[in-house]
């Protein structure tokens, strides 16, 4: 096979999709609104991989793990459905009673990653992929007024998020370091919030602007330590993405359309209780609180802040800590079988229920199964799908003294496929798919 020309083609491709996808990156919303994992294997063991560089979209969880992979192409194409909605009591001004759903229900989102040695030592890489996002769009109609749950017509918000990561990573010894610049696009629309705007310090820049532009940059980096043959731990950080602002929402976003992407801190062990068999634990952390754009609470604009101003409101979310556990066989040299189960906090308090009709990302459990299955020598096949189960928040209505609720809702089901290519690799003699 001519290994040249096929990076070339890869090469290629990856240019080609990444362009599309940063075009047309799909929203979606998991741990608040940040993905579960990146890969097919993280997304199949809940998540967790911190500990365990698997694939060059390693760079997405812990660019350390750069130096395991080898050289390798990754291809992924994943199919994320939510359900998403409210329910809302009483005769209060805001929003428009009765059970509501969401519209726009499936969604294509890819991911693109290349590794390769340095020497025996050291890797780089490069990933592309979406790692946040949210999408909502209420389109129903109202009698004697214009429809939406806010009498503002169609309504809703999208934000989508694209990142690309270019990473380095050198082993010394049993500790491998890696570090990965990241830069992000971010597009964001809002519509139908008219019924608002005079709370805003910018009317002329709060909703129906149509998409608006940001882009930023970050670092991540990470470490992984071989404690022994069979006992690997991990640990990344990711500093906040510092992003320009939604020029076309600088009334709607405090600080004039400012909505940097959160910090995160993970850390996780990868244990080998057989030789085929491996069972991983990740803990993860996200700052949303410190986003004033994201943690604000919703309800400042009742006493009089407004809405784009350094102190105006958010959608009061909370940090959230999330717990993987995943369990990955390697039944033969041909096939491995994954599972998991992740749980997060919900970033949503009771209180502000009311602004996150638009952004209910309220689940909290995650479980998930993949595999992957080798077509020969050099390429396999991989598939993770994950369920999220309906979640809800109920609250009281802040516009209603008489005490009506407001709830909302959110399931979710993704199911991700992915090609993975693996440069110069020969045969295997071993018949199990051992480890050592």
């Amino acid at each position: 096979m001519d290994h040249a020309r096929l990076r070339r083609s890869a090469a290629a491709l990856a240019i080609a999709i990444s362009t599309v996808a940063f075009a047309a990156s799909a929203a979606r919303a998991t741990d608040g609104y940040f993905e579960e994992g990146v890969s097919p294997a993280d997304k199949a063991t809940g998540g967790a991989g911190v500990a365990e560089g698997r694939d060059a979209l390693t760079l997405g969880n812990n660019p350390a793990g750069l130096v395991d992979v080898g050289q390798q192409f990754n291809l992924d194409l994943s199919l994320f459905a939510p359900s998403r909605g409210y329910e809302a009591t009483g005769s209060a001004p805001l929003p428009a009673a009765g059970a509501h759903n969401s519209s726009y229900d499936l969604f294509g989102i890819p991911a693109i990653g290349y590794a390769q040695p340095i020497d025996g030592e050291s890797s780089w890489g490069v990933a592309f992929y979406g790692n946040g996002g949210m999408n909502t769009d209420y389109k129903f109609s109202v009698a004697g007024a214009p429809g939406g749950p806010f009498y503002g017509g169609k309504t809703g918000v999208n934000i989508e998020q694209a990142f690309l990561a270019v990473g380095y990573a050198r082993r010394f010894g049993s500790l491998s370091i890696g570090v990965a610049p990241v830069l992000a696009v971010q597009s964001f629309r809002a519509y139908g919030l008219a019924n608002f705007a005079g709370a805003s310090s910018d009317a002329a820049n709060f909703t129906d602007k149509g998409d608006s532009y940001a882009v930023g940059g970050g670092l991540r980096g990470g470490v992984e330590w071989r404690a022994t043959n069979a006992l690997r731990v991990g640990a990344s950080a990711t500093t906040p993405i510092w992003s320009t602002d939604f020029t076309k929402y600088s009334g709607l976003f405090a600080h004039g359309g400012n909505f940097d992407i959160p910090a995160t801190i993970s850390a996780g062990v990868a244990y080998d209780v057989a030789p085929t068999l491996t069972l991983l634990a990740d803990y993860k952390h996200i700052f949303y609180g410190e986003v004033d754009s994201i943690a604000n609470s919703s309800l400042l604009w009742l006493s009089g802040a407004r809405f784009g101003a350094s102190n105006g409101p958010g959608f009061g979310w909370r940090d959230v800590d999330i717990v993987s556990l995943g369990v990955e066989w390697r039944t033969t040299t041909d096939l491995t079988l994954r599972a998991g189960y992740s749980h997060n906090t919900n970033p949503i308090r009771s209180a502000d229920v009311l602004l996150n009709i638009l952004a209910p990302g309220v689940v909290t459990d995650h479980i998930s199964a993949g595999a992957s299955y080798a077509l020969n020598n050099n390429s396999s096949l991989d598939f993770a799908a994950v369920y999220a189960p309906q979640n809800s928040v109920t609250g009281s209505n802040p516009l209603d003294p008489g005490g009506s609720t407001i709830k909302i809702h959110l399931s979710e089901f993704e199911a991700t496929l992915g090609w993975t290519y693996k440069f110069d690799t020969v045969a295997s003699a071993a018949p199990i798919a051992a480890r050592y």
